[in-house]
């Protein structure tokens, strides 16, 4: 672990910001999950030109250190009709056009997709990635103003998701599933209906999102996976007030159904 975190209870913090905010924050974030990819193989990573840290329509989860130097996870919520497609768009749009058809039928009324999930191996053992951030992804989805979320999932974040509420999407791919980032790996695309009510959620993950929503800075976990660990809470995601959702639906429909190629980027989780 990291200098500044204590080995036998990691002191944490789990915070949420608009990307174009903090692009220094957002290099961290680059970097790790860069190094977690790499470490399982996906070694073309073309998302490295990363264009989603100048997204204005792209907002993320940090977790990191106290002080904020050291970054040891993360995921990010997209939104569509920012500067750049939905990375599912990017990703399997050449293996099936109608994926953009499919999120733009969602993006009409607000939709996004949760992405760059990601888990530190310093962390490793105590459920930091899957479930924690995917329900956090998913709170801070009713702040941002979205109804729906979309996922391309790895096989191992399938049963997380499906517990806070997401289901299968089987009209694009095969049945739902593509082979992505690679050959040997499968990614299902999954997708949130209802964000606001989670109404398919499991009732454990629907208290936890709702306890998100309703403290989003005054919420604190001292356990996790029956192992000591303090995590602080910061999911209020600052200057709200310059972000329009309106707007960015408007952006939505003015790129709908453009093709935009060359950047299958790993962001499944």
């Amino acid at each position: 672990m990291g200098e500044s975190l204590n080995r036998e209870k990691p002191e944490i913090r789990l915070r949420a910001f608009r990307a174009i905010d903090e692009p220094e924050t957002c290099e961290l974030f680059i970097q790790g999950h860069t190094q977690v990819l790499t470490s399982i193989g996906v070694t073309k990573v073309t998302s490295s030109k990363n264009e989603w840290a100048k997204n204005p329509a792209a907002f993320v989860i940090i977790v990191e250190s106290l002080n904020g130097k050291e970054v040891y996870g993360g995921a990010r919520v997209h939104v569509s009709g920012g500067t750049e497609p939905l990375p599912i768009e990017q990703a399997t749009s050449k293996l099936d056009p109608s994926v953009s058809e499919l999120v733009w039928k969602y993006a009409q009324y607000g939709t996004g997709e949760i992405c760059g999930l990601w888990n530190s191996h310093e962390l490793s053992g105590y459920g930091i990635g899957t479930p924690l951030l995917i329900r956090t992804g998913i709170a801070i989805s009713s702040q941002i103003g979205i109804l729906s979320l979309f996922a391309l999932c790895a096989p191992y974040t399938v049963k997380p998701v499906l517990n806070c509420g997401m289901v299968l999407e089987d009209s694009i791919g095969n049945k739902g599933t593509f082979y992505y980032p690679k050959l040997d790996l499968i990614a299902t695309a999954m997708i949130l209906k209802d964000v606001p009510v989670l109404s398919k959620a499991h009732e454990e993950d629907k208290f936890l999102i709702f306890q998100m929503r309703a403290n989003p800075n005054n919420l604190k976990i001292l356990e996790l996976k029956n192992k000591e660990i303090s995590i602080d809470f910061e999911l209020q995601i600052p200057n709200l007030d310059k972000w329009n959702l309106f707007q960015t639906i408007a952006s939505a429909q003015k790129t709908f159904l453009k093709n935009k190629t060359g950047n299958n980027d790993p962001d499944f989780f």
